[in-house]
């Protein structure tokens, strides 16, 4: 008998515990997998309880998906290298910027034919101006290949069922059958792709549009200014990849980590919530995130950040103005009312009739 691939999920928020249902369940009623999944929690205290304990009695995690019980094979496990040492499989599915300090950790402690995914949406920043894509640092990090899934999947419509995709990028065909079954269900279909960074960067960028979808919603300015900006904010998308990651294909921004990500996130993401709250309230986004988000991060304005940090050390910001202006908004240098004026005489508005220069977008035959 094959041996049983054994599955860790690394990271335990409102997401990672939404897709523990779907793993759970899989490793629980498909043989090829191992029943016990491993799922390291940030040890925390809920009115005198550790959330171990919690989670593991009650099988539910009471702070960042209530409501929702988790499958028993899951195992909330405290510590990171217990928890990670024994997979076959690993699932990063925390904050981006906890990342370099796992790896760090788990370096040297893992099984030498160890796979990864991340399910994690934002960059890092690299060294001498530009952004790391987190699938690269867990790779030559940790020596291990990593694939990612991306899509329109906000975790509390998962967690209850709700029919949806998603999208996984691997590079290598020979993962491509165990990740799909690891992650497909019948409310939750999976489509492989091996364009992984372009599904990567779909999957941070849509947060920094959203957060534009949220300042559009608080100043009140309607439906069709949404539309714009939401229209802008994939064209900015695309043409990232194309410059910064060229040998992208088109078609995987159709996928559900691209535009149906993007529609989703500036509608029910937590991302246009924080924009709209920014715009109406006044308060800063550290005091919204602390009051709206129940502990979870919000990945929009440091993912603008750091896009914004390779954009000016390439002398590129003019060509992505709607990033720009997001990042600045966020960041205090300017007010959301001026969001308009900053895109409106946008590239794509000036650029030459039924032109499209790029190697994603071919123009079309005549």
């Amino acid at each position: 008998m094959a041996q049983k691939t054994s599955v860790c999920i690394v990271g335990s928020g409102n997401w990672g515990s939404a897709i523990a249902k779907i793993v759970g369940a899989n490793c629980a009623n498909l043989p090829e997998f191992e029943e016990r999944v491993t799922m390291y929690v940030y040890e925390e205290m809920i009115d005198g309880k550790k959330l171990t304990e919690i989670i593991n009695t009650t099988h539910e995690n009471v702070k960042y998906l209530p409501g929702h019980k988790l499958p028993p094979n899951v195992i909330a496990v405290p510590d990171l290298v217990e928890a990670a040492k024994d997979a076959d499989v690993l699932i990063f599915v925390v904050p981006h910027q906890f990342i370099p300090n796992f790896c760090k950790q788990l370096l040297g402690k893992l099984k030498p034919n160890a796979i990864a995914i991340s399910l994690i949406k934002g960059f890092d920043k690299a060294e001498g101006g530009g952004i790391d894509l987190i699938s690269h640092i867990i790779t030559r990090h940790l020596k291990v290949p990593c694939a990612v899934l991306m899509g329109a999947n906000l975790a509390n419509e998962v967690a209850e069922g709700q029919f949806c995709e998603t999208t996984i990028g691997c590079r290598d065909a020979k993962y491509a059958k165990i990740l799909r079954d690891l992650f497909q269900a019948n409310h939750f279909r999976v489509v492989v792709v091996d364009d992984s960074d372009a599904v990567e960067i779909c999957g941070a960028l849509k947060n920094i549009v959203a957060m534009g979808a949220g300042f559009v919603d608080g100043l009140g300015l309607g439906d069709n200014t949404k539309a714009a900006v939401i229209r802008l904010g994939l064209m900015e998308m695309i043409r990232f990849v194309e410059i910064m990651y060229p040998g992208g294909k088109l078609s995987t921004f159709f996928e559900s980590c691209g535009v149906a990500d993007l529609i989703t996130t500036c509608y029910g993401g937590r991302n246009r919530k924080v924009g709209e709250a920014f715009v109406k309230s006044g308060k800063t986004i550290q005091q919204l995130e602390t009051e709206l988000l129940n502990g979870q991060k919000l990945q929009g304005p440091l993912t603008a950040e750091e896009v914004n940090y390779m954009l000016k050390n390439k002398n590129l910001e003019e060509k992505f103005p709607l990033f720009t202006a997001i990042h600045k908004i966020c960041s205090g240098s300017l007010k959301p009312q001026d969001l308009i004026e900053c895109i409106r005489c946008h590239p794509e508005h000036i650029s030459h009739c039924f032109s499209r220069e790029s190697s994603l977008l071919p123009a079309p035959k005549l």
